[in-house]
């Protein structure tokens, strides 16, 4: 796991001065049971525990003598997420799987959630899967919960069960007393629709390899145990003579008889998944700067499109993942002949989750990376309310739209570059069979002033093939819902707020009345529709009334109609001025 996969949600790290205990239902911690991972891969696991038991460093040292890595402080708070699904929950499980505590033939060991099966002489037996990898959980709506896996990947499990010794028994000359022969796991099996697509030889941890097609399925996960006793049966006969005083009867004519008893139970578990088998469909074209517009749509949820090798350049969908252990296995029940008794279990399995995330669908870099054209989508409620307990991520909290479709424009990477991320571990698409370039060419939007009035303009519009002049029609769209599946010149020309369709001449007219700069943008349809495609285009104009004559001879009408009044005034006081001033000041 690279540091730099990590998302850190930093204003729900709450520091609390306190140590706070823990609990049975805490996983352990980390660097204490590493299983292959280190400390700060192990502390990213566990997005179900309590972040508000939160261990400052100084309380850290004094509890447990040493200090912890940055991740581990920061996990010890928040949730830590990752923009691609981790490889640290399976490497987990893999490892955690052999340490489940099963085998001993006077117990069986078991999760609550186990399906137990009862013969004469076997007892709670049980085969239950422990894990299936690689797979994501998706939560995408409150009421839709679905497991993808790999088509390719392995079942992990455990068996268990007790052996029931029947006691000695004596019923009148007959004592019968058992002894365990024998007890084994036979056979364990990985079963879908009847048929058996993985076996392996009786073992307690079995893990058995898939592969699947498509489609949901339900994979069965079977284990045939058998027990044999050793029955003896002694019979004592007492002798009929008589013996002498003080001696006891002559038993020496007992016999003892003994048999073999067998018994064989299957016990089974199932899961539910559905085949995560990625397809795609891609369409490329070739802008006329040497860009390249890629369109991919695909037939289950996806994390992205990596455009180079290293993943610098790429489009992030709105999925993001976290790791959290199945609660289900937090304790187990370890059950005798004399009692049951609930104990934590070493083994916890981790899975992958992903949630639509806040930050939705966006390019990397920013600024001059990859440009995120269209999103093709449905729009889903949020399943912010049915996250399990003590997840804190950074989950939508309205109606987000999950997308079966992306068009993008770039300059980075090489079809044989591009691949699809998917939101199960290993499971990816390449681009190379992307079909051919389709070219798309250069227009030219024109916006003049026709004509034009001291109260109005009326604006012209031309839209013309750049390289031969040939003019563009365009007709607004029947139902955009087929988008991009029904050709059309559905694009449109926005002039002052309006969006116009050209004529078969490739012109449209506009009458505004605000004086003002005026910009004409070609907003072209999809090139994934359209041939020729083409690309945007603008071009500006102004006009004012006083770009004609009965404008200026209105505005000097108007300009005397105010200035009038105050000539006149300035007139009439020096007029008044005039007559009364004195003829001399001193006689």
């Amino acid at each position: 796991m690279r540091m730099s996969s990590l998302a850190v949600t930093l204003l729900a790290l709450l520091l609390v001065s306190s140590v706070a205990p823990q609990s049975s239902a805490q996983p352990p911690r980390p660097g204490t049971d590493g299983n292959g991972l280190n400390e700060s891969e192990a502390a990213t696991l566990w997005s179900h525990d309590n972040d508000s038991r939160y261990i400052s460093n100084a309380a850290y040292r004094k509890a447990y003598g040493e200090n912890r890595t940055a991740v581990h402080q920061l996990a010890n708070g928040t949730d830590l997420t990752f923009t691609q699904p981790p490889t640290t929950a399976a490497r987990w499980t893999r490892a955690d799987h052999p340490e489940f505590p099963a085998g001993k033939a006077n117990a069986s060991v078991y999760p609550p959630h186990a399906n137990l099966t009862n013969g004469t002489i076997i007892r709670d037996a049980h085969a239950t899967v422990f894990a299936v990898t690689p797979t994501t959980t998706v939560h995408s709506t409150p009421n839709e919960t679905v497991v993808y896996a790999a088509p390719h990947g392995t079942v992990r499990g455990v068996v268990d069960y007790r052996v029931a010794v029947p006691a000695q028994t004596t019923v009148g000359n007959r004592t019968t007393r058992y002894s365990l022969a024998s007890h084994r796991i036979e056979e364990v099996r990985l079963v879908r629709d009847g048929e058996v697509i993985a076996r392996s030889d009786g073992t307690h941890h079995p893990t058995l390899p898939y592969e699947l097609d498509a489609g949901t399925e339900t994979l069965r996960l079977e284990a045939d145990i058998r027990v044999s006793l050793s029955e003896s049966v002694r019979i004592t006969n007492a002798s009929a003579a008589t013996p002498p005083n003080g001696t006891t009867p002559d038993r020496t004519d007992s016999r003892t008889q003994t048999t073999r008893t067998s018994e064989t139970v299957t016990v089974s578990d199932t899961v539910t998944i559905r085949t995560y088998n990625l397809r795609t469909e891609v369409s490329t074209a070739r802008y006329p700067n040497g860009d390249r517009g890629i369109a991919v749509f695909r037939n289950v949820p996806w994390q992205g499109i990596q455009l180079t090798v290293n993943g610098s350049h790429r489009i992030r969908g709105v999925w993001r993942f976290y790791t959290a252990r199945d609660t289900r296995w937090d304790s187990l029940v370890r059950s005798t002949a004399a009692n049951e008794t609930t104990i934590q279990s070493p083994a916890l399995p981790v899975a992958v989750h992903a949630y639509p995330s806040k930050l939705g669908p966006r390019a990397e870099p920013t600024g001059n990376g990859p440009e995120l054209l269209r999103v093709w989508g449905v729009d889903r409620a949020t399943p912010s309310t049915a996250l399990p307990p003590n997840v804190t991520v950074d989950v939508v909290e309205q109606e987000y739209t999950t997308s079966y479709g992306l068009a993008i424009r770039t300059s980075a990477g090489t079809p044989q570059t591009l691949r699809v991320n998917g939101i199960v571990r290993g499971v990816n698409a390449t681009l190379e069979r992307a079909g051919p370039l389709r070219p798309i060419q250069e227009s030219r939007v024109e916006v003049s002033v026709l004509s034009q009035t001291d109260e109005q303009a009326r604006l012209l519009v031309r839209l013309t093939a750049a390289d031969t002049g040939e003019p563009i029609a365009l007709s607004p769209a029947e139902d955009t819902r087929y988008d991009p599946i029904v050709a059309g010149r559905d694009g449109y020309v926005e002039l002052a707020g309006e969006r116009l369709q050209t004529n078969s001449s490739g012109m449209a007219t506009l009458t505004v009345t605000e004086p003002g700069v005026y910009t004409a943008q070609y907003v072209p349809g999809s090139w994934l529709t359209h041939d020729p495609a083409y690309t945007t285009a603008a071009d500006t104009t102004r006009w004012h009334p006083l770009g004609t004559v009965a404008g200026w001879l209105d505005l000097l009408t108007t300009s005397l109609t105010w200035f009038l009044p105050f000539a006149l005034a300035i007139y009439a006081g020096r007029r008044l001025g005039t007559i009364f001033e004195p003829r001399g000041r001193y006689p």
